[in-house]
């Protein structure tokens, strides 16, 4: 059986409040409690476009072997292969 929450009418909030910051033990956090949390990698200026791109297994293995954030070598690798023509 689920219980029903009930919130605290604003003069309880303000008691509990007044009541926590008397206590040198029990300081209330303000501004930090109910923001968001960014979750995730830091958006970059430029979004990537995902494909799908067929490899051969052994390529993805040695690739994935290299550890964490082998694709954005690869992304480097093909810049690399772009920009000097070799494409």
């Amino acid at each position: 059986m689920k219980r029903k929450l009930t919130r605290p009418t604003f003069e309880e909030d303000a008691r509990i409040t007044s009541a926590a910051r008397a206590d040198p033990d029990a300081q209330p956090i303000d501004g930090v409690i109910g923001l968001k949390r960014v979750r995730g990698r830091p958006r970059q200026e430029t979004r990537r476009t995902m494909i799908s791109l067929r490899v051969d297994p052994d390529v993805l293995m040695a690739l994935r072997a290299s550890g964490r954030g082998w694709q954005t070598r690869v992304n480097a690798l093909l810049r690399e292969a772009v920009t000097k023509g070799k494409v």
